[in-house]
């Protein structure tokens, strides 16, 4: 059981690896979160990345946003429980525009402050892993390692394998971010610097995100921690210190989401604007206002951010709901990245830009392509079935762009008329699903 969440987090290097690879060898292609797309595949399905990857922001600080409101609850009992009630809605919803006015104050603002946040969440997470590193049981931490022995706990937890594949979309969450470099490369002064921020970044995460993952099991029981209520962290935290190591950690994650949320937020801003500077978003998401803040991007993404929050208030499990579809709409700029890097090795136009471990690069893009597939296999089948809606929902906005572009001739090229047609099946097919009980939305 205690390698089960980071056997699913270790395959998330290839995918960093992929952007660290394409960032220093391509680093004209700006935003390449859905360039290499473009690059790749072409233009409509560079938008389909591109939505999704936006869709996927503003799904991400919604779910923020309940964690929050779900957090908050720990100073306010029963006021915020579970993060969605009527008070939670309200509390995001001045959060979403409070967020909104900031990032227009400016990016550098809105930097210094972000940089801010994360070096003080920081403070949290060393100190639980001093303090669990230190309260380490070994005895503890071996005990049932596969989590399979019905004698420790009166709840069977399945297969290995089911044990691996159970947490893959909340790991793959946790590590959504780790291409924030590429996301903002346009604005990066030296281009050298995004591998760098990417790799730096995911190494930082995977670190911390093992070590969390695994001391509290030298800590406590599994049926214990189990029992733990969210974030399981701070419970840990007390069980070994007291009140004060609950409350820090409840303060921490309070700091933490919050300069997440800001970071995302200026990511949600920034995708669209630069997507419209090179026609794949209508060009109106291009403009700034004077402070250089991708300002229309922004108002339509918080306006969207807080049309979900008012969905969420009718979902019985917001935050795994939210969390489901990001990592789920993320998917297509994984896929498509790494799509893209293995089609330079193979038409080795990779040679065109370097001549350096073109094999490794190879096997990263494969390993990647398949960790895209076993994600998309591992996904639940109602929030998978909403993906291709979701996608096509936006196509609106590429019929828009391309017109402005070709001025009502040829909106759609041969090849993206067979990937429009096999779209619009797929969203028959999840209908008929949805309407014959199989699944709900």
């Amino acid at each position: 059981m205690v390698i089960r969440n980071n056997i699913s987090i270790s395959v998330m290097f290839p995918i960093s690896r992929t952007f660290i690879i394409l960032s220093d060898i391509r680093p004209d292609l700006q935003s390449g979160i859905y360039m290499y797309a473009h690059e790749g595949f072409g233009a409509l399905t560079a938008f389909i990345v591109a939505w999704g990857y936006w869709l996927m922001t503003i799904f991400s600080n919604v779910a923020f946003a309940v964690m929050i409101m779900d957090t908050l609850n720990y100073f306010m009992p029963g006021d915020f429980q579970g993060g969605n009630n009527l008070i939670s809605v309200i509390g995001a919803s001045i959060l979403i525009w409070g967020f909104n006015f900031l990032v227009l104050a400016g990016t550098k603002v809105a930097g210094a402050i972000n940089l801010i946040g994360t070096i003080t969440k920081m403070v949290p997470l060393v100190i639980f892993v001093f303090v669990l590193s230190c309260a380490l049981n070994y005895t503890e931490f071996t005990s049932d390692f596969w989590g399979t022995n019905p004698s420790v706990s009166n709840t069977h937890l399945g297969s290995v394998f089911s044990q691996i594949i159970s947490p893959l979309d909340i790991s793959l969450w946790c590590f959504i971010g780790v291409e924030g470099a590429v996301a903002l490369s346009g604005r990066a002064k030296n281009k050298k610097d995004v591998g760098r921020a990417t790799f730096i970044g995911f190494m930082i995460s995977l670190v911390f995100c093992i070590l969390v993952s695994i001391l509290p099991f030298g800590v406590v029981s599994q049926k214990t921690l189990s029992l733990i209520p969210t974030p399981s962290t701070a419970g840990i935290l007390k069980i070994v210190v007291g009140e004060w190591g609950e409350q820090l950690i409840i303060v921490g994650v309070l700091i933490s989401v919050l300069s997440s949320w800001l970071a995302w937020t200026m990511i949600c801003a920034e995708i669209p604007m630069v997507a419209a500077k090179n026609g794949t978003f209508p060009e109106k998401f291009a403009t700034k206002n004077n402070k250089g803040a991708a300002s229309v991007s922004l108002w339509i993404s918080s306006a969207l951010m807080q049309i979900v929050v008012f969905f969420v208030y009718f979902s019985n499990h917001a935050w795994l709901t939210m969390l489901a579809i990001s990592a789920i709409t993320v998917l297509p700029a994984y896929l498509m990245s790494t799509a893209y890097l293995c089609k330079l090795c193979i038409t080795n136009e990779y040679k065109k830009y370097t001549t350096n471990n073109r094999i490794w690069a190879l096997i990263t893009s494969l390993i990647g392509i398949c960790f895209c597939l076993f994600m998309v296999y591992a996904s639940e089948v109602q929030y998978l079935a909403m993906v291709p809606v979701l996608l096509t929902i936006g196509l609106p906005l590429f019929f828009w762009a391309r017109y402005e572009q070709q001025d009502g001739k040829n909106i759609l090229t041969s090849m993206e008329k067979y990937l429009f047609g096999a779209l619009i099946l797929v969203d028959i097919f999840s209908f008929v699903l949805f309407f014959q009980g199989i699944i709900s939305f």
